[in-house]
């Protein structure tokens, strides 16, 4: 989902800030406790997650997981165990339970568990740098972390919170075992922190209240999204993304959560067959790899029509158009979704069924929309304004950022005495740009601000320039989203002073990967505007494809030549993927500027010019060009043999 923080641009004025008490104390509490030890949503009838989850058949299969299965009975019982011993620690409402673990069955059992203590869950993904890691649970002042246990647990806890393994939480209690009883909660309890790029350089987690994450599921049911009995939903968003809550809450009205594991995710030939082999009804992604999976999936698959939710980044009209014809096909049903973390997930929905311009659809019933101009005075049908949400699903701040929040979060100026917090109550500024159209429905037009979406994932660039000035020898950095040599959506890195390889050491060990700039270029100065500041728009937004690309072939074996047919191949592919002026066999596919969505083109040309089924997992495991190359020619002898 869109996870969208503004900055405040130059040409829109600040909207009034709340005090710290306001931002803190007096977010709108869209709940009331009730006699079951769960909650519902004032005037909306969305019963808590938990006591939904408590009706689901017991006998149902909850959660599979590679060769794992656990029934919803199994579920439950795992975790009132994984409750009672949070309990027994301490844990319980407010207090923040740091999940560093992968995306397995253990990983839901966690969830679901702290939840059942009362308390809130803190994803913090294991695949993630281990400063990274550290940073979330010591800035989240979490109370205690979870870790798997097959390695040492080094880089999760910090700040002198607690570490246990999950098996010390599930392990099979003694005598009578404990009843799937729920703490009490209102909706305004909080239900989980996720963390977000931050423009100040520092990632910032956003709290989500109980009675939220309930409309959420109770909104995509209503929009069509989630419909019918024993639906089988993949789960395959990482953990720290917040597409995850979208995922695990489907648990809660009685569907099948199949984890989708992290090789298969990268690969949409591996993708495709498991939507199958798994029979999968329902499927969360981005745009960028739900366009290589559409010419995987076929109309005799698995059950269909296949429902996508689509959402992360914004949709292009090509897309667009291969979704809409693959709706009248009857192979998918596909949905656009966009959504701040802020606002729990989802904001907007809109069905891609028929031709036209791309939309975002209408917003959902938990929010309300408001389309403002520079004087924050609604704008009408045709005409653009920047975003705001309101409503019962906005959430609670930023954790321990009141200052952050009171700017964010800010009052809502077209509140009305019939609205669910009535006047005095907030609205979130999005920092996205929209048009609305004459039917209510949005088009999305971009960011005001300095933060970008590449391939799901949020971005502030500030936060990625702050890191580049923090090693040695880089006097200034900028950051921006452009184009690499093969035309695909990329960081590039511009930096005064500094080594790019070293940069590029530096920014892998301290940053996720999606973060990690595809390009570095060094400048002697930087152009800026007439009042001295950095002039971005004088930065080429694409990578300059070299002059030569022939790759260097016919030298002796350790001079840099390349040796065999295959690591010809591999290197003029690359040179056509990456845009190399030179390749040669000992160079590192992913250190020249690789990704995700590059192996994946590298990886289909591999396949249409050698007839050779070679996994996205292989350019990972063998980087270097030699390497891939002596393994494609063991596929090419198995295949021949």
């Amino acid at each position: 989902m869109t996870a969208v923080l503004p900055e405040r641009s130059a040409s829109a004025p600040a909207a009034p800030a709340l005090s710290v008490s306001e931002t803190v104390s007096e977010a709108p509490s869209a709940t009331q406790p009730c006699a079951c030890g769960t909650c519902a949503a004032a005037g909306t009838g969305a019963a808590d997650l938990l006591a939904r989850l408590a009706t689901a058949p017991g006998g149902r299969t909850a959660v599979v997981s590679g060769d794992d299965r656990l029934t919803f009975d199994e579920l439950r019982a795992e975790a009132a165990v994984f409750a009672a011993r949070l309990g027994a620690l301490g844990v319980g409402p407010e207090s923040v339970v740091a999940l560093c673990l992968p995306r397995g069955a253990a990983l839901v059992t966690a969830i679901i568990g702290t939840l059942t203590a009362g308390a809130a869950y803190l994803p913090v993904d294991p695949a993630l740098p281990a400063d990274r890691r550290r940073y979330l649970v010591e800035d989240s002042g979490a109370d205690l972390v979870v870790v798997d246990g097959t390695g040492d647990r080094d880089g999760s806890p910090a700040g002198g919170a607690r570490a246990v393994t999950v098996a010390e939480l599930t392990a099979a209690p003694g005598g009578d075992p404990a009843p799937y009883t729920p703490v009490p909660v209102t909706g305004d309890t909080l239900a989980y922190v996720i963390y977000t790029s931050g423009s100040t350089g520092r990632p910032k987690g956003v709290e989500i209240g109980r009675g939220s994450a309930s409309l959420l599921l109770k909104e995509l049911e209503e929009a069509g999204a989630a419909t019918g009995e024993g639906r089988r939903v993949g789960w395959n968003a990482s953990p720290s993304f917040d597409a995850s809550v979208q995922q695990w809450t489907r648990l809660c009205r009685g569907d099948t959560l199949v984890m989708i594991d992290e090789e298969t995710r990268r690969d949409p030939s591996l993708l495709a067959a498991f939507v199958d082999e798994q029979s999968l009804t329902d499927l969360d992604i981005t745009p960028s790899h739900a366009d290589p999976l559409l010419d995987l999936l076929s109309q005799d698959g698995g059950p269909r029509p296949l429902t996508l939710l689509v959402g992360g980044e914004a949709i292009s009209p090509a897309l667009w158009d291969r979704l809409v014809a693959a709706h009248l096909t009857g192979l998918l049903r596909a949905l656009n979704v966009y959504g701040p973390t802020e606002c729990t997930v989802d904001a907007t929905a809109g069905w891609i069924d028929g031709p036209g311009e791309p939309h975002i659809g209408a917003v959902l019933p938990g929010l309300r929309m408001r389309l403002l101009d520079e004087k924050l005075a609604p704008v009408g049908p045709g005409e653009s304004g920047e975003l705001y949400l309101a409503g019962p699903r906005v959430g609670r701040g930023y954790r321990r950022r009141p200052g952050l929040t009171a700017e964010r979060f800010v009052p809502d100026v077209a509140a009305t005495a019939g609205d669910t917090e009535g006047p005095g109550g907030r609205m979130y500024r999005t920092g996205d740009r929209c048009r609305l159209l004459p039917d209510g429905r949005l088009v999305y037009l971009g960011r005001a601000d300095g933060q970008v979406k590449l391939r799901g994932h949020r971005i502030e660039l500030p936060e990625i320039e702050a890191a580049l000035t923090r090693v040695d020898g880089v006097a200034e950095a900028a950051v921006i989203l452009g184009e690499d040599a093969a035309g695909t959506a990329s960081l590039i890195a511009y930096h005064r002073g500094g080594d790019a390889a070293a940069l590029r050491a530096a920014l892998s060990a301290g940053l996720p990967a999606y973060m990690v700039p595809s390009a570095y270029v060094a400048v002697d100065r930087f152009a800026t505007t007439p009042s001295g500041k950095l002039d971005r728009s004088a930065l080429p937004t694409r990578v300059a494809a070299p002059a030569e690309t022939e790759p260097r072939t016919n030298g002796a074996e350790g001079t840099g030549g390349l040796d065999g047919r295959a690591e010809e191949l591999i290197a003029r592919v690359w040179t056509q993927v990456l845009g190399a002026a030179s390749i040669g066999p000992d160079d590192n596919f992913f250190k020249l500027g690789g990704h995700s969505l590059l192996a994946i083109k590298l990886v289909s040309r591999v396949r249409a010019e050698l007839s050779v089924a070679l996994p996205v997992k292989a350019v990972y495991a063998h980087p270097r060009l030699r390497d891939l190359a002596a393994h494609i020619e063991e596929l090419l002898a198995a295949r021949d043999a």
